[in-house]
């Protein structure tokens, strides 16, 4: 069962908006045994949509397409899709016009007429209805293609994917069963790995996907299994991941599950009943950043101390200024005055700390570009790490980041 993903609308072309729309819908039909077989982002221009609409039905079972659907007259995708169905009828739907009233009257907004265009939906289309806002979603099935179209707006999209779409793309096909399993590992490039696990690579069965996903500091290796029975394929592919861990269990750090390193961390912390701060300088409040965007990590993050400057280092969190000049700021006395100091200002049970050189220039440092000081403080002590994590400047603050994460993990995970 094949899928394509449209997105409508000319800011996602000039790099206005980033479309994080089409990867969550990808991850969510995914998850039911549907399979993307393309994206595509696409202006607003009548014979561009009609060309796309007519390219993803020759290839797809289902076209998901999102933008385009408000009231104005940029948001051509309800009148163009209409032309590609051949529909001119249109069907108004009371249901609509009085949940847009509703919404506008608990907001103070006043209704007008513009809104009434909202509610006049195509008479091939089944209605979908959305609570988050008021475009409606539509649903087409016609020569053994489903067509979805739904807003572009982030919420109101997934809303209408969780209650309307997938419910019936699960009821109307019979879809397969798509196992993902996410290997960790930390130290070896991809190019060294895949020499690594070369034999064993060949031999996988043939419904057994492996695929490399490099990022900064890390390589993950994804195990994907499709097929009728689940249990079938949940047992192929316990068996090639015990050949695997045999192969390169030195560099593995875990399984992901699907599960994030932040997600993971905060889970670790919820368990143990823990709380953590952060001290940062090279990452400029990204390690927090990545900490908060958890749901719910407010049971175990206390908060963060952003000191970029020496003088903020001193000022906020204490740290000696003889220190500073004996040892320079880039360096491991200092990151362990700000973990320890982070640790008491916050009460916290544990503390990261950074510091380093993310480039171009070195300041008033000596060490080099790319050198970053780690350090976890936690009743046991300060664990302190150094890294040089080369060039350029977002490479080494995201290594920063994923790095004193997965420090903290092992940290929390010691006996």
């Amino acid at each position: 069962m094949n899928a394509e993903i449209i997105t409508i609308g000319d800011e996602i072309l000039i790099g206005q908006i980033v479309d994080t729309n089409s990867q969550w819908i990808g991850t969510e039909l995914n998850k039911i045994g549907v399979s993307v077989y393309q994206i595509s982002s696409i202006q607003d221009d009548e014979q561009h949509i009609l060309n796309a609409f007519e390219e993803a039905q020759s290839r797809a079972d289902i076209v998901i397409i999102t933008g385009g659907l408000g009231p104005t007259k940029d948001d051509i995708t309800k009148k163009t899709i209409a032309k590609y169905f051949n529909d001119e009828k249109v069907i108004e739907y009371p249901q609509v016009i009085e949940h847009i009233q509703r919404m506008f009257k608990k907001y103070n907004i006043p209704y007008n007429k513009v809104q009434q265009y909202q509610a006049q939906l195509p008479s091939k289309a089944t209605l979908l209805m959305n609570r988050m806002g008021t475009a409606p979603g539509m649903w087409f099935y016609e020569n053994n293609t489903v067509f979805v179209s739904m807003p572009g707006v982030p919420y109101e999209m997934k809303g209408l994917m969780k209650h309307e779409v997938l419910p019936r793309i699960q009821q109307q096909f019979k879809l397969p069963f798509i196992i993902h399993k996410t290997i960790m590992t930390y130290g070896q490039g991809e190019s060294v790995i895949a020499e690594r696990i070369e034999d064993w690579a060949n031999k996988l069965p043939h419904f057994i996907k492996l695929a490399y996903l490099p990022s900064f500091g890390r390589v993950r290796l994804r195990l994907s299994a499709k097929g009728p029975i689940k249990e079938a394929l949940d047992e192929s592919l316990d068996e090639v991941l015990q050949e695997l861990y045999v192969l390169l269990s030195d560099i593995i750090t875990g399984q992901e599950n699907g599960v994030t390193i932040e997600e993971h961390v905060g889970n670790l912390l919820k368990d143990t009943g823990k709380t953590l701060c952060t001290a940062e300088s090279v990452s400029g409040g990204k390690i927090a950043a990545a900490i908060v965007s958890v749901a719910g990590s407010s049971a175990y993050f206390n908060g963060s101390i952003i000191a970029y400057t020496s003088k903020m280092k001193q000022e906020l969190l204490g740290v000696s200024e003889e220190t500073i000049k004996k040892h320079s700021v880039v360096s491991s006395e200092v990151v362990k005055e700000m973990a320890i100091s982070a640790k008491k200002k916050t009460t916290s049970d544990y503390a990261i700390a950074v510091t380093g050189n993310a480039g171009p220039t070195t300041d008033k440092t000596s060490a080099t570009v790319g050198v970053v000081f780690i350090a976890i403080a936690s009743d046991k002590g300060v664990h302190i790490e150094e890294f040089n994590f080369g060039q350029p400047r977002e490479k080494v603050i995201n290594r920063t980041v994923n790095k004193s994460l997965q420090m903290l993990q092992q940290e929390i995970l010691k006996k």
